[in-house]
């Protein structure tokens, strides 16, 4: 997909959404602009302290979490020959259980495969962002179960976690830390259609390959991705609270 605009996936959105998408974006900007001025970008900031950047490999090691939230995340690439779309690196989000609201329990279709493969070890995959080399957000995009080992939950229940996503600390890097809790709130009415779509698209698969089980089919990897531009939505935004 292109890029798509708020208005375009969402026309109902209230003056406090906007006024907190617009919060956001001076975070988001401001997060960017502080890490130029030394020199520095996002995907450096996430480095830090890795003696190089290996394929693969989580950075930081074993992931950010907050003990608050219990949000987590890691910045990872992928060799370059897997990947299906231009990727330098990414960001992946979750929120685990300590942090999902009250009531909400794993899709069950009567296969263990929508779970985590480690008992009690029990995530939701919220959003991964893309990143060009000069550190800068080019995508959003959504995956599958195998991808992440994630516990999966219905697009709803994700959505209602986005909510929570929140880091507050020093560890790995506070700048890191509130760019990140920035953009899942800029970008929310993009997340929210690209997680309904992620459910469609997964519910296809499986009416179309009955024989496989689609959370573990390494065919379907990415079930929807759209390219974001942070001047395009901050420009829509201007326009809407003018």
């Amino acid at each position: 997909m292109t890029g798509i605009t708020p208005f375009a996936v969402s026309q109902d959105l209230s003056r406090g959404a906007l006024s907190r998408m617009t919060e956001a974006a001076v975070q988001v900007v401001d997060c960017i602009r502080e890490l130029h001025d030394v020199g520095s970008n996002l995907v450096v900031e996430a480095l830090r302290g890795g003696a190089q950047f290996t394929e693969w490999e989580h950075y930081p090691t074993n992931d950010a979490r907050d003990p608050k939230s219990h949000a987590q995340y890691f910045l990872h690439a992928h060799a370059p020959d897997s990947r299906d779309s231009p990727d330098y690196a990414h960001f992946h989000t979750f929120m685990r259980s300590e942090g999902m609201p009250h009531g909400i329990r794993p899709y069950s279709v009567g296969a263990a495969t929508a779970l985590s493969a480690e008992a009690g070890d029990v995530m939701a995959h919220l959003i991964a962002i893309s990143m060009t080399p000069a550190g800068m957000p080019e995508r959003l995009f959504t995956t599958n179960r195998w991808v992440t080992a994630e516990t999966w939950y219905v697009a709803p229940d994700v959505i209602s976690m986005l909510e929570g996503f929140s880091f507050d600390g020093d560890e790995p890097s506070r700048i890191l830390n509130r760019w990140l809790t920035a953009m899942l709130v800029l970008f929310r009415p993009q997340i929210e259609h690209l997680l309904i779509e992620r459910d469609r698209v997964v519910e296809r698969w499986r009416s179309r390959h009955p024989e496989s089980d689609v959370f573990e089919d390494r065919r379907l990897e990415v079930p929807s991705s759209l390219e974001i531009s942070l001047d395009q939505q901050i420009s829509w935004l201007d326009g809407k609270l003018e």
